[in-house]
């Protein structure tokens, strides 16, 4: 069993780092919708959230090999998630694009993990509810700050 997260006057980087974890696993694995793994539901959502993405720089955003994410966009293409597409600004160039049922797919995964992560702050107290309403937004955007420091 894990240590307590909570230490006296506060929790430790190490027991952040643990209940952070554990409450990624508990909602990534809660979004059933589609039967995707967890490279597919990762790229799905970049696609969902950020648009159309070259194959390479998708591969490389996902920090996968490049014949990794072909057969990966090959996979999610035959299940009707993607499609490839002529890259308006380089003729040459081909772009992975979600498709409309890939979008129903990441919203309901997406609906799915917001309800996981609801019910657990539920069981919570008032005060922990409180604390997780504003420090989880907090972080998001310390990591949206951080990323638009360092390009």
């Amino acid at each position: 069993m894990h240590e307590r997260v909570m230490e006296e006057g506060g929790a430790s980087a190490e027991g952040l780092i643990v209940a952070v974890e554990q409450m990624v696993r508990y909602v990534r694995r809660s979004a059933r919708t589609g039967g995707l793994s967890p490279a597919a539901s990762s790229a799905l959502g970049r696609l969902g959230r950020d648009g159309p993405y070259r194959l390479t720089d998708l591969a490389r955003a996902e920090r996968v090999s490049q014949p990794n994410m072909t057969q990966l966009v090959t996979r999610m293409e035959r299940a009707g998630l993607v499609r490839r597409v002529a890259d308006a600004s380089d003729g040459r160039g081909v772009l992975v694009e979600i498709t409309d049922t890939g979008l129903t797919v990441f919203g309901q995964r997406r609906a799915e993990r917001a309800r996981a992560l609801e019910e657990l702050v539920e069981e919570m107290a008032g005060p922990e509810q409180e604390a997780v309403r504003i420090a989880l937004p907090a972080l998001a955007r310390a990591i949206e700050n951080r990323h638009s420091d360092h390009p």
